[in-house]
């Protein structure tokens, strides 16, 4: 049975302002110049830089019922001929008052060689028959960025002859993948660690050391990398000199032969810090990157035809549906500005927060002073929300005495040392890191060793934490620690 009623429901939704308010606060530097860059091209009512004698627009156009729809005369103002860009000669919208030394503003980008293409151009150096370069070509094509193929022959041979239509063997494509692994870098086209440095040691020239290191790579692979030392001394009859100059020649080399090729073709990003922070005369002074506070104003031509049309006499049509268009762009600008000048506030003050709860690590740059702070701690003081709080610490940076830092990186949970006080887990895993680092590394510490350390020192923690913090740090066990 079917029943009408009313209903009576608080409710919360966010405006479309709003949304975008959080957007550009989310924003680093460099992104939010790409958004204002954005926002000037879409919006003809706003500008950038100053302009003198600004006037603020006051003027209801909320009152639409004086529209006439009669054609008028509009010789005082002709809102149409303004908004028709299009039919603006070109001869109009070009200069030629430019000086041979105007700054170029335009950021140019280095054109490199791709990783792949460095490999097939090697390939132009031996001989090969079609077949033999269609398979080398593929092979290269099949190299990811740290250099290895990570495939198996059969995958690769099924691959050639269903996109190819190259029907060929395993043992042919293993054949040209011996002449893969003699492109430069030195180990690319492996299939695995053991391979890539295996192919690294035998092109390196003939010594002592470097034939054990080979010996041990090719027939020792596994008690090498779980550093059973004892074991490779007994397998090889060789005395612990000779073993530590056999691993030094290996610890040479490079695990990843692609990356260094193909990380130099990349892009380079730059951090572009959006705080910084100073200690003149023993206090922290904290300002805001110029670049987040861009000089906007609304246009004054839109502002003008505006006066004009509530000057005129007779409205016609046209100008009735002009005037809601540089409306609308009006108020949108007028509001992107309003939005860009609380994201300043918002950023300030959210960093102001921080800054001053952590005032002793900013004024002597030891980890160790980091109190206990979460989102919620800078969201109370400056009684905003945690989201926003989120929003400024996950993409900002900061210039300090110390170096560039990620803001969220000073936020940490607390664990009660043996005097019952908070300390920051930043606190504890600095000095588990010190503990390691000053171990004898012929003998280092298990977890349990280093947690009995750490409650001698006055941080009574589980083994299992210590594990867990020493994984956060990508600090291996023990016995993958160890050194001869």
């Amino acid at each position: 049975m079917l029943k009408q009623y009313l209903q009576f429901k608080l409710s919360q939704k966010l405006s479309p302002q709003q949304i975008q308010l959080m957007k550009l606060i989310q924003l680093p530097t460099q992104a939010f110049e790409q958004r204002l860059k954005q926002e000037l091209e879409e919006n003809p009512a706003l500008e950038g830089g100053k302009e003198d004698n600004q006037e603020d627009l006051d003027l209801d156009f909320d009152n639409t019922d004086d529209f006439d729809d009669k054609a008028s005369d509009t010789d005082e103002i002709n809102i149409d001929e303004y908004l028709s860009d299009d039919e603006v000669p070109d001869y109009r919208t070009q200069v030629n008052n430019y000086s041979s030394d105007d700054e170029e503003k335009t950021m140019p980008y280095a054109a490199g060689t791709s990783f792949t293409q460095h490999l097939v151009t090697q390939l132009n150096t031996y001989r090969l028959s079609d077949d033999e370069r269609d398979i080398a070509e593929f092979l290269v094509g099949s190299v990811d960025e740290s250099g290895y193929i990570r495939r198996e022959l059969s995958d690769i041979m099924d691959d050639l002859a269903f996109t190819q239509s190259i029907y060929t063997t395993e043992e042919q494509i293993g054949k040209v993948l011996k002449i893969v692994h003699q492109l430069d870098p030195a180990g690319v086209g492996a299939r695995n660690l053991q391979e890539c440095l295996s192919i690294q040691l035998h092109r390196k020239e003939k010594t002592v050391d470097t034939e054990l290191a080979i010996n041990i790579i090719d027939n020792a692979f596994d008690q090498f990398t779980k550093k059973h030392y004892k074991k490779l001394l007994q397998k090889f009859d060789i005395t612990e000199i000779q073993l530590k100059d056999a691993i030094t020649e290996i610890e040479h080399l490079n695990p990843k032969p692609g990356g260094s090729y193909a990380g130099n073709n990349r892009i380079v990003e730059h951090v572009v810090p959006d705080f910084a922070i100073k200690i003149v005369d023993g206090e922290l002074e904290l300002t805001l990157n110029g670049r987040n506070a861009p000089e906007l104003h609304v246009s004054r031509e839109y502002n003008n035809m505006l006066k004009g049309y509530k000057d005129a006499k007779d409205k016609s049509k046209s100008q009735k549906d002009a005037v809601i268009f540089i409306k609308q762009k009006l108020d949108a600008a007028k509001w992107f500005i309003e939005a860009i000048k609380q994201r300043q506030q918002t950023l300030f003050v959210t960093m102001s927060a921080i800054m001053h709860y952590q005032k002793e690590y900013f004024l002597t740059g030891d980890e160790r002073n980091l109190r206990p702070m979460i989102l919620k701690d800078i969201a109370d003081e400056i009684h905003m929300d945690v989201s926003t709080v989120s929003r400024v610490a996950n993409s900002k940076y900061v210039d300090t005495p110390y170096g560039t830092k990620l803001i969220k990186e000073f936020f940490s949970e607390s664990m009660k040392n043996d005097q019952g006080e908070d300390v920051s887990t930043r606190e504890i895993k600095k000095i588990l890191e010190t503990v390691i680092e000053e171990e004898n590394k012929k003998k280092p510490l298990t977890d349990e060793n280093l947690a009995s350390i750490l409650k001698e020192k006055g941080y009574p923690i589980a083994r299992r934490t210590v594990a867990k913090y020493r994984e956060q740090q990508d600090i291996p066990v023990a016995r993958l620690r160890k050194k001869i």
